[in-house]
């Protein structure tokens, strides 16, 4: 089983590239902090390559910037390449399956080339007013009506079935 699991700040704005068919992907690398500290008290992190692909590309290009902490799943990738230096290059990468941003949305922010729509009728993640309070519903209560009269019908209890 090749399953990836990473929590970490992205080191910079990712930058969404196409290749020659259309498809959308980005390349980002992602710093995940180690669980242990160095001998000086710091945190140490590994910087992680990863690459996002379709519908992944997309999300991180419009709403992921530098500094966000994202969680990602997916699985690990080597391949090989010659250079232009005829050397062969190694390249370990993280491909990526799924993104979440675990970054609070800023209210006033918006994403990254997106246009906000004009109307959202929805409460959704588009909403500029999405997470705040919405003001309590006055409520009055009804007033009292009289009763028709045809509810004034008295039952002797030898007519109820029960």
């Amino acid at each position: 089983m090749n399953k990836v699991l990473l929590t970490g700040r992205i080191t910079k704005d990712p930058e969404i590239r196409y290749t020659q068919n259309g498809m959308p992907n980005l390349m980002f690398t992602l710093a995940v902090d180690r669980q242990v500290r160095d001998s000086q008290g710091q945190k140490q992190a590994d910087f992680v390559s990863c690459v996002a692909w379709s519908q992944s590309a997309d999300f991180m290009s419009r709403y992921i910037k530098k500094g966000n902490m994202l969680a990602i799943t997916g699985r690990i990738q080597t391949r090989s390449y010659q250079g232009q230096d005829n050397q062969m290059h190694y390249v370990t990468e993280v491909v990526v399956e799924a993104v979440e941003n675990l970054t609070p949305r800023d209210a006033q922010a918006q994403p990254n080339n997106f246009q906000q729509p004009q109307a959202n009728p929805y409460q959704g993640y588009n909403n500029p007013s999405y997470g705040q309070q919405r003001p309590a519903p006055s409520y009055q209560a009804p007033q009292q009506q009289e009763a028709p009269k045809s509810f004034d019908v008295e039952i002797a209890d030898e007519d109820l079935p029960f």
